[in-house]
């Protein structure tokens, strides 16, 4: 059945509950990468509580992004062997505790149609809040239902993506993701059986499983932190992304940089297949 954009429109879904403890925040930050070199203690810091020398685990910021897995704003009649990551936007209001319950209040924010065998783009928010009701984090996603345009609904309305500078980058940064990557970062949340399932990828039209977008995400979010942050989580005010094309477990990926001021802009390839894999990247520094 076509998407019904009048009852998407109005789908919302307040007080949702989710918790994590430590275990979740390790897991997250072993499936972008980090803690590939473990003697390097700035990584290790995302990884491990410490011992001999007891440390607060550090949050990795774009661990907001699965921190309430599972959350929706309701039911939606969509083909979902034909969906993908669109873009991600994520607004940080306080730095994530390594542990904590939380509510999640999601609702559909819009519908674009881009027409028929063009697919749709649906865009929704969601809120986390800490025990106390206080907003931890506001995430804004779009997926892209590739098998589900013609609808009848809108074309036009969506932001106008972030401009990367035209100068050449002012930073770049190498970040290599393992054959067995995607298996890895499932485990935190999403065991969409394109990333780990080779005949069901073909049957997606991908001649391998690829990497979750989220995961490449999280790749862009180690580039800001190792270059512009210090690697301090509590320095991200807001980390935003479009996703542009695949990438295969295995590949290496390049994150182009550019500062000005707190904002840094981003991208990211794979240079050895000349694709560009992540467009319109920002993040906001305070």
């Amino acid at each position: 059945m076509p998407i019904d954009y009048a009852a998407t429109m109005k789908l919302e879904n307040l007080g949702q509950r989710f918790a994590w403890t430590d275990r979740e925040v390790m897991l997250y930050a072993l499936g972008i990468g980090m803690g590939a070199d473990p003697l390097d203690e700035r990584e290790l810091a995302f990884v491990n509580e410490g011992a001999l020398k007891p440390r607060p685990l550090k949050v990795v910021p774009t661990f907001a992004s699965v921190a309430a897995w599972g959350e929706t704003p309701g039911p939606m009649d969509i083909d979902w062997l034909m969906v993908v990551d669109g873009e991600r936007d994520i607004t940080f209001h306080q730095p994530l505790p390594a542990a904590a319950e939380i509510t999640a209040d999601s609702r559909v924010t819009g519908v674009f149609d881009k027409g028929r065998d063009k697919g749709a783009v649906i865009v929704r928010e969601t809120v986390l809040r800490d025990g106390h009701g206080a907003p931890l984090a506001t995430l804004r996603a779009s997926r892209f239902a590739r098998g589900d345009g013609g609808f009848g609904g809108p074309s036009e309305g969506q932001p106008k993506p972030h401009e990367v500078p035209k100068r050449a980058p002012d930073r770049s940064v190498d970040i290599a993701t393992r054959p067995d990557q995607a298996l890895l970062y499932r485990l935190c949340g999403d065991r969409n059986p394109l990333h780990s399932d080779p005949a069901f990828a073909r049957r997606a039209g991908f001649p391998r499983p690829i990497l979750h977008g989220m995961c490449t995400y999280g790749l862009t979010c180690r580039a800001v932190l190792q270059t512009y942050a210090d690697h301090d989580p509590a320095a991200f005010r807001r980390h935003a992304a479009r996703f542009s094309a695949p990438v295969y477990p295995g590949e290496t990926v390049t994150v182009d940089l550019w500062r000005d001021g707190e904002v840094i802009s981003f991208e990211a390839r794979v240079k050895a297949r000349a694709a560009t894999v992540i467009r319109n990247g920002r993040t906001v520094l305070g």
